[in-house]
């Protein structure tokens, strides 16, 4: 027991949590002090009641701080409360509404209910009352209630409450399931307690004998309901303590339900009654104490009502919690590990509660929880060939008896494989017994020739390996069996990019692309989906998917640690050599492929050169393409798009040319005059010496990297400005698949024009991904920006692309001041807000990556207005750039600038690239700073 509980105890048994009769003999002072000033005995009381509210929730910050202890924290927070309800019902009826002569109708009695019924708050949590009458309202009553109303939202708490009379009580809580639920937790606090505890004796008879099935599926049916809002993952990065998935009101829902249909009063009772063993009590009352202590330290340092466990607070309350950094793993991350497991545990309850309800008939149909498929009345049973240890029980894999892993422990992996065979679900009492049975995973079975091949065939099985695994990591079983997997189990990335744990990313990228393989993901993924059938080697590409962040929590990289541990692993799964360098391969190349197509000019012939030279061979493309796509969307949600589908589609079709034969510079020619000849079916009425003066604009670059459909509205907007003299143009386009908008920029070049372009769009609150530059041989510039798509209709992003156009034309005609308007508009967006990331800036000034620009990487913290400062720094450098490609993963900005010289050349100086590093390095730190 925690020395604050102990505290606690001792406090509650000598009634010394708060001096109830000091508060009521405060106020009592107060009401002969201030007699006949109504608004100075208000204000006093106010005062006084606030001051002893903010002593309490100190105390209870320090022995928070002190060991942790976080339930014991919420217990004495609602005890604290306690005392200012009961001093000022006294203060009430004492000294402002006292009674002479009481009728029979002017009793009164307040109850705590809804979550302060529970006896558990945090500093932020709503005050919960119940004013409870006999039968009518009386002008005393309401009285006695305004001044207790008054004077706590004077306090600035937050008060739900409702004035019943015990008929209305029962009446509205056998037709409203909130307000049963709320009455179900009523506590006496202050009044009449006789009132009070008529209510619960009436509640119970009346409303609650007989719906307890009623009651358990309206719960779970509403859990389900809030899970879809908040987030159906208990592993997102980002949790909700309260209301998430593994969180506070998981536990709640887990109790209100056992305490309607078992009547107990007490957590403890759930043992007397068979619904958890004396070890998972244990079990819900330290994940109880652990939600506690963390909801109420995110009250504390938030100082408000925050229920998400955001990135700019996680660090704090991991270091008020005492987690400490361990190689590899930062204070942050090891808090929101434990925080993961412990949401595990939550649901490992929850199940448990399911499968009890449904053994007492109390839980009805359909499926409510993920372990079970419903109470049926026939109970089919029959044994599966595979194995005379487990019975198929009405659709659900089951143990014969409790000994059948112990005669045997390769039947722990046989279990899911047998599942798997026959698409059942998990018999919950076959769950805890592994669970129980988690010692019998020892190197003998690890090292078993049958487990291995049993499990390798759950990894790529046709049917639904990402449920089969899934379930085998909820019950241990998986990190017991890989223990590599075992250590990144509820693991955490402290980044905006990843929104799921480490374990949880991995199990989704084997769905995707258990999706993939199935054909199922043809309008998404279509190049992936035609070449899944082509795979010669698809056990490979799934064990590479399975394995490739398992190093990650590692002080290495995780990459190449990640090669290294799938070398040891693939042979025991029994992978020959071959499969096992490919394997290796994989994992240690998983995020070249997207960072060349992020961020690299795929129109530059050296990219597609050196990306192939990594590749060796059109097969090894083709699973790297595919593993790279799972990997992406496995991230989270919105992460992937169609503008990524797009980069990497062309990244695999450049390299796959230059790997089947690639092209001579006598095809590069050839090219060119194909390209020229396919925009020039697309103008029919230009004249051909129109046509022929208009091609002699463009470069021979140009015609090798531009589809003809987008040439052909280039021409036309050329044509357009030259006839009406503008010299300025722009044109937008919506992009539905890719989910982006292409905004064409005509205007004469000069080398601040891009800087111009990224400010105007960072003023308007549009993030560009991509900038080709083209320029003519007549001086002019031909950009194309690729912006994000905001809007999923076309006509609401055709209407902001146009706005964001229209403030580019501004900015290239000097209208606007884009330094204010884009330091406006970072701090509207930076507003109350706090950065809990540093990125050190990073900047790489090369030559090997293109054989025609000096290639600039800028690596730094992501924030609005970046592009803008980086492009000014290299504009006032003298710099021209050919190509911008941006890229960002989460917080985490990697910006890629091809340049040149004024005169076309390279930046062959050191010294110049050194001042090119200085320059961009102080706009990053400038930002981080501002």
């Amino acid at each position: 027991m925690s020395t604050v509980r102990q505290r606690l105890r001792a406090a509650r048994s000598l009634k010394e949590i708060v001096d109830r009769d000091a508060l009521k003999a405060g106020l009592s002072a107060l009401a002969k002090e201030h007699k006949g000033d109504s608004n100075a005995l208000r204000l006093a009381v106010v005062a006084f009641l606030k001051q002893s509210l903010a002593e309490g929730r100190e105390t209870a910050r320090r022995w928070l701080n002190e060991d942790g202890a976080g339930g014991a924290c919420a217990e004495w927070l609602s005890a604290q409360m306690d005392g200012v309800i009961q001093a000022l019902f006294h203060h009430a009826t004492e000294d402002l509404y006292p009674r002479t002569n009481p009728s029979s109708g002017e009793r009164l009695g307040v109850a705590a209910v809804g979550g302060y019924g529970r006896g558990s708050m945090a500093p932020g949590s709503d005050v919960d009352l119940l004013f409870l009458l006999p039968y009518k309202k009386t002008a005393w009553g309401e009285s006695v209630v305004e001044a207790i109303l008054y004077t706590l939202w004077d306090m600035g708490l937050k008060v739900g409450h409702a004035t019943r009379s015990i008929d209305e009580c029962v009446r509205l809580s056998q037709s409203d399931m909130t307000i049963r639920t709320a009455v179900l937790e009523t506590r006496y606090l202050a009044g009449d307690e006789e009132i009070v505890g008529d209510l619960i004796r009436r509640f119970d008879k009346e409303v609650v004998e007989g719906t307890a099935a009623e009651f358990a599926a309206a719960k779970l049916a509403e859990r389900d309901e809030r899970l879809k809002r908040v987030g159906a993952s208990r592993y997102l990065v980002e949790p909700n303590v309260k209301e998430g998935k593994g969180g506070l009101r998981d536990l709640n829902t887990l109790f209100w339900i056992a305490k309607y249909v078992y009547r107990v009063r007490d957590v403890n009772d759930l043992v007397e009654v068979g619904l958890f063993s004396a070890a998972e009590l244990r079990m819900f009352k330290k994940c109880e104490d652990f939600l506690w202590a963390v909801r109420c330290q995110l009250h504390f340092i938030a100082g408000r009502a925050e229920e998400r466990v955001s990135f700019d607070l996680q660090r704090e309350i991991a270091v008020a919690l005492g987690y400490t950094e361990h190689p590899g793993l930062r204070d942050v991350e090891r808090f929101m590990k434990h925080y993961f497991l412990v949401a595990k545990d939550v649901g490992d309850l929850t199940a448990i509660l399911c499968h009890a309800l449904e053994v007492r008939h109390a839980k009805p149909k359909p499926r409510l929880d993920r372990f079970l498929t419903g109470f049926r009345r026939s109970r089919k049973r029959r044994a599966p060939s595979e194995s005379d240890g487990f019975v198929i029980d009405d659709e659900r894999l089951n143990v014969r008896d409790d000994q059948v892993f112990t005669r045997d422990p390769v039947d722990i992996i046989r279990f899911f494989h047998i599942a798997d065979s026959y698409g059942l679900a998990f018999h919950p009492d076959a769950m805890r017994l592994i669970t129980k049975s988690l010692k019998l995973i020892d190197g003998a079975l690890r090292d078993s020739r049958e487990a291995n091949a049993l499990f390798l065939e759950i990894l790529t099985s046709r049917r639904a390996p990402e449920t089969v695994l899934r379930r085998m990591n909820e019950t241990g079983v998986l990190g017991r069996f890989i223990p590599d997997f075992g250590k990144i189990v509820a693991m955490m990335q402290f980044n905006m990019y990843h929104h799921y744990t480490v374990d949880e990313h991995l199990l989704r990228s084997i769905g995707v692309l258990a999706e993939i393989d199935e054909g199922g993901a043809a309008d998404s993924h279509p190049l992936a989906n035609e070449l899944m059938p082509s795979v010669r080697d698809r056990v490979a590409l799934y064990v590479a998917l399975f394995l490739h962040d398992i190093a990650k929590g590692r002080p290495e990289d995780h990459s190449i640690a990640g090669a290294r541990i799938a070398r040891r692993l693939c042979p025991r799964l029994g992978l020959t050599p071959a499969q096992t360098d490919t394997v290796a391969w994989l994992i240690e190349r998983h995020l070249t492929m997207s960072i060349v197509a992020q961020s690299r000019d795929l129109s530059d012939r050296r990219t597609i050169e050196d990306f192939a030279k990594i590749v060796q061979s059109p097969e090894r493309l083709k699973m790297l393409l595919i593993l790279t796509i799972c990997d992406i969307k496995a991230v989270g949600p919105g992460v992937w798009n169609g503008w990524k589908g797009q980069l990497l589609r062309t990244l695999y079709w450049e390299t796959e040319l230059v790997l089947t034969g690639g092209h001579s510079t006598g095809d590069r020619r050839s090219l060119v005059e194909q390209a020229k000849a396919e925009l020039r079916t697309r103008l029919p009425d230009w004249s051909d010496e129109a046509f022929e003066v208009y091609a002699q604009r463009h470069y021979a670059p140009y015609w090798l990297k531009i589809e003809a459909d987008r040439a052909a509205s280039h021409a036309r907007l050329l044509a357009a400005t030259d006839e009406d003299g503008s010299k300025l143009a722009t044109d937008v386009t919506t992009d539905a698949f890719r989910g982006v908008t292409e905004l064409t920029v005509i205007a004469p070049d000069h080398p601040r024009l891009l800087s111009v372009i990224a400010g105007a769009c960072a003023a308007a609150g549009a993030n560009i991904l991509d900038a080709h530059i083209n320029t003519t041989t007549d001086g002019f510039a031909v950009d194309a920006i690729f912006i994000a798509r905001a809007f999923p209709d076309d006509e609401d992003e055709l209407r902001r692309a146009r706005r964001i156009a229209s403030s580019v034309e501004q900015a290239l005609r000097g209208e606007i001041r884009l330094g204010e308007s884009i330091a406006n508009r970072a701090k509207a967006t930076n507003r109350g807000k706090t950065r809990p990331f540093h990125i050190p800036p990073e900047v790489t000034v090369t030559n090997a990556w293109s054989d025609r620009h000096t290639v600039v990487e800028v690596v730094g913290l992501d924030r609005p207005g970046l592009l803008w400062d980086l492009t000014n720094a290299i504009s006032r450098l003298n710099l021209n750039i050919a190509s911008a490609h941006v890229a960002t993963f989460g917080e985490r900005a990697v910006d890629v600038f091809y340049v040149t010289d004024l005169t076309g050349a390279k930046i062959a100086s050191t010294s110049r690239q050194s001042t090119i590093r200085t320059k961009l390095t102080a706009a990053l730190e400038q930002g981080e700073k501002a």
